[in-house]
């Protein structure tokens, strides 16, 4: 690349080109394949029909949902030469770079189970269910001697984030699916390159996809530099950007420890939209969650697990907190739960499935994305029907179009059931919450869609009887008077072709 070029285009623009360049060269190289190949054009369709009829059969057996089996084998069948080339890149074995059973064997000895179902009766029999398969069926175990703050928004968050990274004296874990340069991150990175030369451990993950075009290449070296280690999660590598099951299994996680004392989980990303710093899709509305005390060292063992996937295992001894702080406990239960793409790790959608069929009052939930699958729609449907206050928000001002379209084309069944669903109108809903009955909530990176449930890594925390409970409820109420109430006639309304092209959103929505 000449050095003009260089000069006109920042080494992001420069990695996103190389990017988008290595990704049409492929493609021409596919499409002179074929040109090639057009004397031999009929033999290599009906080898092609035939392979795609194989693969169609191999997707019916897979342990995954119908709809998603429906959504891949639907354009195999059609476009043959395509569809089944696009399935083993992008819909292959969900089979990540991630080794579950070391993971497992870790959570085992590092995250013991620590109450019993007595400790849990006293909240009832639903949420003690709940608490039941975090801890003994996902390994995730419930603490009680706990202090929470939440955060409704980016902005009052990141005051209280900043001043807690200050007060680190051994390390400090960040992990998050965006990373962007600009004034929130200049701000952290501040305190990172003091901390590290003060001798605190400090340490960085990020997406390699969902990072790739707000830091450079080599950001991980610039991080070094200054002394901060990093290792960028399956990072989007120019000539190789589709080329790998991989590169749909995405760290979506947002997390954050300070000396396993402290930590935050999130649905906002370290970026400057994300506390109204820069103006992207109208106000950017999100939340945050501070933990202090012992749940924290299950944030720690999600980010060692994850750090030292496929390399030598960390001495966990050392990172365990000497000593905890008192802390202000309401007595309710704090549950840190993680979720992975292995297909047999379905944690966040068996956590959000359980606490819609549990909800005896009402459920409010807030999502960016709504994509669900047949399973969630009539569990939605049946509590809608069943007298529950169900009420469902997302953004009104989209990130993507497309996607945004699939969202609304799952509006009316639900509607048809008695939920209510409201657009945020100001801008952007990036919030992930559930909250039931004043009495159970999650917090956390998860949207209810396929990719976040079936594709991505991500974390989160359950909470049962604890204030924080309230909070997130009243957020939601709060949130309610800045949105537009979707009616069941306005879907109606709707042009034949929009309710076609609804019905094939859904056809395919498991591919979004």
């Amino acid at each position: 690349m000449s050095k003009p070029f260089q000069h006109t285009l920042s080494p992001r623009q420069q990695r996103t080109l190389g990017v988008i360049l290595s990704i049409l060269l492929q493609f021409g190289v596919f499409v002179a394949i074929l040109g090639f190949s057009s004397l031999l054009f009929v033999y290599f369709y009906w080898i092609s029909l035939v392979v795609s009829v194989i693969v169609s059969l191999y997707i019916s057996t897979r342990k995954t949902k119908l709809a998603y089996k429906v959504a891949w084998i639907v354009p195999i069948l059609l476009v043959p030469l395509v569809g089944g080339m696009m399935f083993l890149i992008l819909g292959g074995a969900r089979k990540p770079h991630y080794h579950k059973g070391e993971a497992n064997r870790v959570f085992r000895h590092q995250l013991p189970s620590r109450l019993s179902t007595t400790d849990l009766m006293p909240y009832g029999p639903d949420p003690t269910q709940q608490a039941w398969y975090l801890e003994h069926t996902a390994l995730y175990p419930a603490y009680t001697n706990m202090e929470t703050q939440y955060f409704p928004t980016g902005e009052s968050f990141f005051p209280t984030f900043l001043e807690e990274l200050k007060k680190a004296q051994r390390y400090i874990f960040l992990e998050y699916f965006i990373i962007a340069e600009g004034e929130m991150w200049s701000e952290i990175l501040e305190i990172l390159e003091a901390k590290a030369a003060a001798g605190v451990d400090v340490r960085v993950i990020y997406d390699g996809v969902g990072s790739a075009s707000t830091l450079p290449a080599d950001y991980p070296t610039q991080l070094q530099d200054r002394g901060i280690f990093c290792r960028p999660f399956q990072p989007f590598r120019p000539f190789r950007p589709i080329l790998s099951i991989h590169q749909n299994n995405r760290d979506h996680r947002k997390l954050c420890v300070i000396d396993g004392v402290t930590g935050f989980v999130s649905g906002l990303n370290l970026a400057d939209e994300y506390i109204a710093r820069r103006v992207r899709f109208g106000y950017w509305k999100d939340n945050a969650l501070l933990l202090r005390g012992e749940a924290v060292w299950s944030l720690t063992i999600f980010f060692l697990t994850m750090w030292d996937n496929q390399r030598t295992p960390s001495d966990y001894a050392w990172f365990r907190p000497r000593t905890l702080p008192p802390v202000s406990s309401s007595g309710g239960i704090v549950i840190p739960y993680a979720d992975t793409p292995l297909p047999g790790d379905t944690v966040c959608a068996d956590l959000h499935l359980q606490m819609i069929t549990k909800a005896k009052r009402y459920l409010f939930l807030t999502t960016l994305y709504l994509i669900i699958d047949e399973t969630l729609t009539a569990a939605l449907c049946t509590a809608a029907r069943s007298g529950v206050d169900v009420r469902i928000m997302t953004p009104h001002i989209p990130d993507k179009k497309v996607v945004f379209a699939v969202t609304r084309s799952n509006y009316a069944v639900l509607l048809e059931a008695g939920a209510q669903i409201y657009e945020f109108t100001p801008g952007f809903l990036h919030s992930k919450t559930v909250v039931a009955d004043d009495l159970y909530a999650s917090v956390g990176s998860c949207n209810l869609d396929y990719r976040s449930f079936y594709l991505q890594f991500e974390n989160g925390v359950w909470l049962c009887g604890d204030p924080a409970v309230i909070a997130v409820r009243d957020d939601f109420l709060q949130t309610m008077e800045h949105c537009q109430e979707i009616s069941l006639e306005a879907c109606r309304r709707a042009s034949p072709f929009r309710r076609l092209l609804c019905s094939i959103y859904r056809l395919f929505s498991p591919l979004f």
